[in-house]
């Protein structure tokens, strides 16, 4: 397929390579020109707006968007009056699911389709295969079902209803993975705290061999241990956070839903600013080997 992707950070990059190696034809911006000069070298032809992007594809147009959900409505302006009837744009970024559903409203009265994308995986997962969540008309995700499954990793992308369902997806995986990363930092700081004498790295290799909490991320809590040893004395105890979060708590509180442990991760996130511990080392060396955030102290 030919499709143009706007948004070349550490997913739109990767996503894009990895297309292009599967032989698709892609057209690409990104503001940062570094970014557009490695995708360049990958084989994308690189144009130098969004506007731009739009009038190198020809109708029936592909626009990927991967850009942060708060520079969405700045792009939209820069695509809208250019795209056509019959284009389908795509947002594969973290974007509040009730925007997502605003945006499909008004693109299909110009007759623009619309998808809404969560993407897991982090940079790795783009590369390799992602996770994909997929929210908009059936028909449109049956058309595209060829460039869903080049994307993703095997039995790794699942339409999942209409508009608005794939970014509520997204949202409610990482109100789970806040919780899971919290778990796993407590129990590694109590490891840590104890009178024994235990080696955490090996510990995390261990538990990730048969365990019941064998996982991806007690995987990359290992992998950080090896990169910058068990005191993590060069990362950050302020943990980064996202806005999803804060999306999940809002929807369950809409919904009626108890949410406790999410409440008290996102806290421990705030209250980390002030009060950096070992524990917040840990949750940030974790979104540091899955998401490629930066966690020097």
């Amino acid at each position: 397929m030919k499709l143009g992707i706007i948004g070349l950070g550490k997913m739109g990059y990767n996503m894009a390579e990895r297309l292009l190696e599967r032989k698709h034809d892609v057209v690409a911006f990104d503001v940062n020109k570094e970014a557009q000069d490695r995708a360049a070298e990958a084989g994308a032809r690189i144009v130098d707006s969004a506007s731009l992007l739009v009038e190198a594809l020809s109708p029936p147009r592909i626009l990927w968007l991967m850009v942060p959900h708060d520079a969405l409505d700045a792009v939209f302006k820069d695509i809208i009056l250019r795209v056509s009837d019959g284009d389908t744009i795509i947002d594969g970024g973290n974007s509040p699911y009730l925007e997502s559903m605003r945006r499909a409203s008004e693109l299909e009265t110009k007759g623009i389709h619309f998808l809404d994308v969560g993407v897991s995986g982090g940079p790795d997962g783009a590369r390799h295969g992602a996770c994909l969540m997929i929210g908009g008309d059936r028909k449109d995700y049956e058309r595209l079902e060829r460039l869903f499954a080049d994307l993703a990793g095997e039995h790794g992308y699942l339409y999942v209803g209409i508009h608005g369902a794939g970014h509520f997806l997204k949202m409610a995986h990482n109100a789970i993975e806040y919780g899971m990363m919290q778990a796993i930092a407590e129990g590694f700081t109590t490891l840590k705290e104890s009178e024994f004498e235990f080696n955490l790295s090996e510990i995390a290799d261990l538990y990730n061999h048969g365990s019941v909490v064998e996982s991806r991320l007690i995987g990359w809590l290992a992998e950080a241990f090896e990169e910058f040893g068990e005191n993590l004395e060069n990362v950050s105890g302020k943990v980064g956070r996202t806005g999803e979060a804060d999306w999940a708590l809002q929807a369950a509180k809409e919904l009626g839903v108890s949410v406790p442990v999410l409440e008290k991760a996102v806290q421990f996130r705030i209250d980390s600013e002030k009060n950096p511990t070992y524990t917040g080392k840990l949750l940030s060396a974790m979104r540091n080997r899955f998401g490629g955030h930066q966690v020097k102290a």
